[in-house]
């Protein structure tokens, strides 16, 4: 453990709250919201994406590779944030590059 920890690295992990079903065309801006999460992922910023759906006001995680500041300016940019269906909390976390889900 104790040479495993120093190749740890920071990521930046994200915190959705939600959704606002209540706004107008929820459905249709979730639907981009998950298409911005591809593009996101396709582009190497978006390590981890979890969408969860078990009714506990949380709507999900994701694990972004770049610093909280740019996470940030991007999660303002999300469409479902932006029309107030999804909220966020970003932190700064370590883990080990290269870890992965299993397939």
């Amino acid at each position: 453990m104790r040479q495993a920890l120093p190749t740890t690295r920071e990521y930046t992990l994200v915190i959705l709250h939600g959704p606002n079903r209540e706004v107008p065309n929820a459905d249709a801006i979730i639907w981009e919201h998950g298409r911005r999460n591809f593009a996101l992922r396709a582009a190497g910023l978006l390590a981890v994406v979890c969408p969860i759906r078990d009714g506990s006001g949380v709507a999900g995680v994701g694990v972004f590779n770049a610093e909280p500041s740019t996470v940030e300016q991007l999660m303002q940019g999300d469409p479902a944030v932006q029309a107030g269906i999804l909220t966020f909390e970003v932190h700064t976390t370590r883990s080990f590059p290269g870890d992965a889900l299993a397939a």
